[in-house]
């Protein structure tokens, strides 16, 4: 295992600065880049350069954020449209092949991950937290995580729509019963797997975020809001290359006790974990903050040791960390949690990377 950064089209410094923390395996998402080419088809030769310019940066990229955008909702109530980005999106996974990629991420949500609101932490940090009893559509449209950005300044219809995932608040959509909402992944997984294990490719799958109570919010249900839940998801397909982006925050969130919940999911899903999300919460099930690393209400050391244990080797990577205008682009926080990442690491055993002397 290692620790590594997840980036949203990093500058040169930022590059740079991830280089400098001892990190030498990125995830990077290319969402508004140019990169991508009308119709949202990526483009093989700009993409190899990418990766060709992120690699001379010393940094390797373990996957790259392939962005399903609206197709789950669309299938559901307009198929052709479904259809046609399906085959936006197999030909963006053999793309990423031929451009030297070996795996990518995409997240199943249909609307935003949904927050209620902001609670006070340590030294005047807030954190982002889901309350069900303080559920309302205005807390959810001012304090949910839409697309890929984190919960401030992110108003409905703004400049960042193009960052959008094709999520919208769950008021805004049809009612997504359970039946529907596996109708739909089940398409989702039929259309992508196939075509990612001929390109030797592998998906790995972000589940949703929060798990919502029975019956859904707003009428729109949560599939992947259990372990029962990944555990059907991985049944969908026997292929190597069907796996989980494995958010262990989320997973935490699912859970009266996140702790034991945490470390059974690690232990049966180890084999198709594809990348970690290393994060904490406070709390549990419909009511949770999320925090720094070491305050949550999972213990850390324990939850990396189960990864240990299970044989997983990839990448470990801090994910929502707390607000504060201190450090408004969290960059000091990150580097926080890397560093507690990197010290857990060295102290189950793991050896960190032989540094360079520049000349």
């Amino acid at each position: 295992m290692y620790i590594g950064e997840q980036l949203i089209n990093p500058s040169a410094e930022r590059l740079r600065l991830s280089a400098q923390l001892g990190v030498e395996h990125v995830v990077l998402d290319n969402r508004g880049s140019e990169l991508v080419r009308p119709g949202g088809l990526w483009d093989v030769d700009k993409l190899g350069d990418y990766r060709e310019w992120v690699e001379s940066f010393g940094l390797k990229i373990d996957l790259f954020a392939l962005d399903v955008g609206s197709i789950l909702l669309d299938f559901l109530t307009d198929e052709a449209s479904a259809r046609r980005q399906a085959e936006v999106l197999q030909h963006n996974i053999r793309t990423a092949a031929r451009a030297g990629l070996t795996a990518l991420k995409y997240n199943v949500q249909m609307v935003g991950i949904t927050r209620t609101g902001l609670r006070a932490g340590r030294g005047g940090v807030q954190y982002s937290g889901f309350k069900l009893a303080a559920y309302t559509p205005e807390a959810d449209r001012q304090h949910s995580y839409w697309g890929v950005g984190y919960p401030t300044a992110q108003d409905e219809g703004d400049a960042q729509s193009d960052m959008l995932c094709g999520q919208k608040m769950a008021r805004e959509v049809p009612p997504v019963s359970e039946e529907a909402g596996w109708r739909a992944i089940e398409f989702l997984v039929a259309s992508l797997v196939p075509v990612a294990e001929q390109a030797g490719v592998r998906l790995a799958c972000h589940p949703h975020d929060p798990a919502y109570p029975p019956g859904g919010l707003n009428g729109v249900e949560h599939v992947l809001g259990s372990i029962e839940g990944l555990r059907r998801f991985i049944a969908l397909s026997d292929s190597a290359v069907h796996g989980l982006n494995f958010c262990q925050g989320t997973v935490a969130e699912m859970a009266s006790d996140p702790h034991r919940y945490v470390i059974q999911a690690i232990e049966e899903f180890a084999p198709r974990i594809f990348m970690v999300h290393f994060r904490n919460i406070k709390g549990g099930y419909l009511d949770f903050a999320e925090v720094f690393p070491d305050e949550g209400d999972v213990d850390m050391n324990e939850a990396l040791r189960a990864y240990q244990r299970a044989g997983y080797a990839g990448i470990l990577c801090p994910d929502h960390v707390p607000l504060s205008e201190l450090d408004p682009n969290r960059e000091r926080f990150m580097s926080f949690a890397l560093g507690y990442t990197r010290g857990l690491l060295q102290a189950a055993g793991y050896k960190p990377r032989r540094a360079t002397l520049a000349d």
